[in-house]
Order: C-alpha cells, then structure tokens, then sequence
C-alpha cells in the first residue's frame, strides 16, 4: 500500500488506506481477523483497476487471500464505500451485509432504472444553478458507474442487530443524512465504534438533499449525532482520516457546527430573498470543482430544508418553476 503511516490498531484489525479521488485521497477499509483464521472486510472503497492492485498486493501482505474473506460489511452505499464489494464478492463468494435502506439508496442511484443523472441536474437548475455548471454535473454523476459495478447481492443488517466481527460482538447502529440507512458499528465491551463517515474527526461529513431520497437529511443527521453520541466511545474508526478518542465531544462540534450554517443562512434570507444557488455561493465560494460543488449544492438545499421545517424561511416557486426562498413573515 503507498499510505502505511504507522498507527496503533487494536489486535485483530488491520486498516488499509485504499486510494479515492482528490480532496479526501483515500479511505478508510478495515480487515477484522476472525478465530476461524478468516477475515472481514470492511467497506473495500472504490473500484478501479488501480485499486483491485492495492487489494491484491494487500492481501498478499498479509499473508491472506480472497479465499481468506468470510464476509463483506458496508457502512453505507456510497462509492468509495460499497464500490469494491460486488468486484470482491464475485472473487470470494461471501455474503455482502449492509442494510436494506442503503441497498435501496444503491438502486436509486445505479440501478438499472435510475434516473438520477438527469433528475439531480434539474434539481439544481431549478434552484438556480447556471446551465453550464448543470451540465457537467450531469458528465460528473455518469463517472460513478464504472466504481460500483457489478452491484453486489446484498445480505441485509437491521437497526440494533449484533454482528460478530474480529472476535467481538459489535452492535449495528443505523441513521441517515450523510446517507440514507448508514450504519455504524458499536462493540460495547471494548467501547470500540466503526463509525464509516457518520462521524469523522477532522471534517465535516456531507449532508446532502436530494429528489426522491431522504426529505430531511439534516433533521436525520442531527438526530443520528444525538443518538451515536449517547454511547460511550473510548475509540473510533472512521471511514477517511486517523483513528481517534474524542468520539462523543466530536459529535457535540458537528451539532453545534450545523447550528452555525443554519443561523449563517437564516441571516442571509432575512437580508434578501435567494435561491439555492445563491445561498451556496455565499457559503462556499464559487470557486468549487463540479464534484465539491455538488456536495456543496446539495448541503446548502438540505439546510435550507431544516429551516423550512423550523419556521423560519419558506420555499416559493417563480413563473418560470424555479425555486427561491424568503424569511417568514
């Protein structure tokens, strides 16, 4: 692996850093050792032929192979989560577990009926994105394909289920708003969470709205941050960045940081009325690549949302169908 920066790891876990695109680089995949000699892998990121090399070399490293695979678990469906699964699956034959609302997002987005390339572009456009910066989010969303293919068949986990993963019992906690149906995975004896991208220590995980999936994905989010938060973290091991100890103060910053962005854009409405593009640019510049200004766009319409369901501002429809937003009177 090129990132083998020297961490301490509980026995039995091993992290490999598995190469994705610029700004995050790479994420996060775990391998548990289990007592019967095999293992479980934990979302193998995405899939390229640069990154089946990584698993291969990988394995081999460690004196494994994907003979050595006992089962595949996902956080959440995103691509530099599930991507490799279904490429691995075929090369193992094991189970891939993840939960039924993800595999279901999954389909939204990929599968064979999606829509998603033409629908979320609109979206934007209708609240107010410029045609040319649509257009290349349109070219942007068909890249993704090529990192998820073959989907795997996927054997569901439900909200609460114990799993038994590198010898311990590990407890499924499932919220939403960084992605719809996210688990994360709590091993209450040894106060040990797999927390994918629910909760990460140094960013701030996406939260974006998009049509026909979760309404209110910051309203989830938020109260994902509340229930993870309650549990008691001496370590956690995040899907980008380093392992780390500050767990529950790390969920008390991301509530009070969304409160922050919700207030900033409360004051922006209440100067003038805006539409979604607008609001975006005043947060986030207009300086973005199509892939950050995608996330950024689709943070700035799930905020909005929560301040539509709060009270404060209202969403209104121009003659032409597109969307701007006011204070509440």
């Amino acid at each position: 692996m090129k990132r083998t920066e020297a961490i301490t790891m509980p026995e039995g876990m091993h992290r490999l850093q598995i190469t994705m695109s610029f700004p995050l680089r790479w994420v996060n995949s775990y391998v548990l050792y289990e007592p019967d000699g095999r293992i479980t892998v934990i979302d193998p990121g995405p899939r390229n032929p640069g990154t089946e090399q990584e698993w291969q070399e990988a394995l081999t490293g460690l004196g494994l192979s994907f003979q050595d695979i006992g089962q595949i678990v996902l956080t959440h469906h995103h691509p530099d989560h599930l991507g490799l699964s279904g490429w691995m699956q075929q090369k193992s034959g094991v189970p891939v577990r993840m939960s039924a609302r993800s595999r279901q997002e999954a389909e939204y987005m990929w599968g064979p009926s999606a829509t998603i390339n033409a629908v979320l572009p609109e979206f934007y456009r209708q609240h107010g994105m410029p045609e040319d910066k649509t257009i290349q989010i349109r070219e942007h969303m068909k890249g993704f394909v090529s990192q998820i293919t073959p989907l795997p068949e996927v054997t569901f986990i439900e909200d609460g289920e114990e799993l038994f993963m590198g010898g311990k019992r590990w407890v499924a906690v499932e919220t939403g708003g960084h992605a719809p149906g996210h688990l994360s995975f709590y091993a209450p004896e040894s106060r040990e969470m797999l927390c994918g991208d629910a909760v990460l220590p140094q960013i701030s995980p996406n939260i974006s709205l998009q049509p026909e999936s979760d309404a209110q994905p910051l309203l989830s989010y938020l109260q994902g941050l509340h229930r993870l938060g309650s549990l008691d973290v001496e370590k956690a091991y995040p899907g980008h960045r380093n392992p780390f100890s500050h767990f529950t103060d790390r969920t008390t910053h991301l509530l009070a940081h969304h409160e922050e962005r919700l207030q900033k854009m409360a004051e922006h409405i209440a100067q003038r009325p805006s539409n979604g593009y607008d609001v975006c640019v005043s947060l986030f510049g207009d300086r973005l690549g199509t892939h950050q200004l995608r996330f950024a766009m689709s943070e700035t319409l799930a905020h909005l949302q929560e301040l539509i369901r709060r009270g404060l501002i209202v969403q209104e429809q121009e003659t032409d169908g597109s969307f701007f937003f006011k204070k509440y009177n």
